[in-house]
């Protein structure tokens, strides 16, 4: 029941209560409600054999699940979606800004990483969300550096790392593996409070 989108807004109960514990937290932090930045990633999750669903990431050589991620700049997330890990960052990232696209309506501005590049998903930003990408690339610092803006995404990561059910992926479903990063994002908000 916690994990059923209603069939009018397409959210669970559960991506209700993140939405609105995202949107306190902004105005508590004197931010607008609304994002004019988002900043986003994807992430590998190796399955467990009780997966039904799962694809292999040849990149990083991880059989599993993929976590797509757009945060703001406080490291709030405003667009998630999981997919097979055999789908590309850009793809899995338009299937995510397709989904989520009302909710990111002043968005000026996508942040990501260098596999993100290409006209084709720039064009597809424009079209779902009218937004910019910028891409910042490593290789073009020439040193290493931490990435300005790009770090807080891999913050957000890392955040999610602290729940021992997220480390690997024990779901069946495609969907339950999203409700439990939902429920983890909660739980990182309830306990600022």
């Amino acid at each position: 029941m916690w994990k059923r989108r209603n069939i009018y807004s397409k959210r669970s109960i559960l991506e209700i209560v993140l939405d609105e514990l995202v949107l306190s937290e902004r105005v508590i932090k004197g931010k607008n409600p609304d994002p004019s930045m988002l900043i986003i990633d994807s992430k590998s999750i190796k399955n467990t054999d009780t997966a039904e669903e799962k694809g292999y990431d040849g990149g990083k050589k991880v059989s599993g699940l993929k976590l797509h991620l757009g945060v703001d700049t406080l490291g709030l997330p405003h667009a998630k979606n999981f997919t097979t890990a055999n789908v590309s960052d850009r793809d899995g990232a338009i299937e995510m800004l397709s989904a989520c696209a009302p909710n990111l309506k002043n968005v000026a501005k996508v942040l990501c990483d260098g596999s993100y590049t290409g006209q084709n998903f720039a064009d597809a930003v424009e079209v779902l969300i009218n937004a910019e990408v910028e891409v910042v690339k490593r290789n073009e610092l020439h040193k290493f550096a931490v990435i300005p803006k790009r770090w807080i995404v891999e913050r957000t990561n890392a955040w999610l790392e602290k729940y021992r059910r997220l480390w690997k992926n024990c779901e069946r479903k495609i969907s339950t593996s999203l409700q439990m990063t939902v429920l983890a994002f909660v739980a990182i908000l309830l306990n600022r409070y």
